[in-house]
């Protein structure tokens, strides 16, 4: 019971913090994938390098293909 307590309270915890993670995300709008603008980049992977230079944390590559998607309208 202690054990659920505790991932229960972690769960909680890992899923507020995901709504605050997406304030700081920079924006791709405007940019072109594989141009200098993004480093000769995918427009995820540019998103990716850039929270990392910003926050020293990785996105996953599934996570900033959905901040992508989200952000161009689709």
């Amino acid at each position: 019971m202690k054990r659920f307590l505790i991932g229960a309270v972690l769960a909680a915890i890992l899923g507020c913090s995901g709504q605050a993670f997406a304030q700081n995300v920079p924006s791709v709008v405007g940019l072109t994938p594989f141009s200098p603008q993004t480093r000769y980049m995918s427009l995820a992977g540019y998103l990716r390098w850039q929270y990392f230079t910003e926050n020293k944390t990785w996105l996953s590559i599934q996570e900033a293909q959905e901040l992508v998607n989200n952000q161009l309208g689709g």
